[in-house]
């Protein structure tokens, strides 16, 4: 029996919070999303990457979101993105 890749660390019922390393279809609509604003501009390929990371960074400066880490999609950060942004 073929196991799945294991999914980023989430709390049941909360979405992911998403970090270097991440990978996956969540990780493929925040590339979109950050498109969406003009922030990455890199192949939308669901490898939560620097380039990923470097954008989410900042987004979270120019936001004023300090509640996640720098960097790092949590839920703070999806919360704002997603205000902003239409579904992928």
């Amino acid at each position: 029996t073929a196991t799945a890749a294991p999914e980023p660390s989430h709390a049941q019922g909360q979405p992911p919070v998403l970090r270097l390393g991440d990978q996956g279809p969540e990780v493929t609509e925040l590339q979109l999303r950050l498109r969406q604003i003009g922030l990455y501009a890199a192949d939308v390929d669901g490898d939560y990457d620097r380039r990923v990371e470097s954008a989410v960074g900042t987004y979270q400066l120019t936001r004023v979101i300090l509640s996640d880490e720098s960097g790092v999609y949590g839920g703070a950060t999806r919360t704002s993105l997603e205000s902003e942004t239409s579904q992928p």
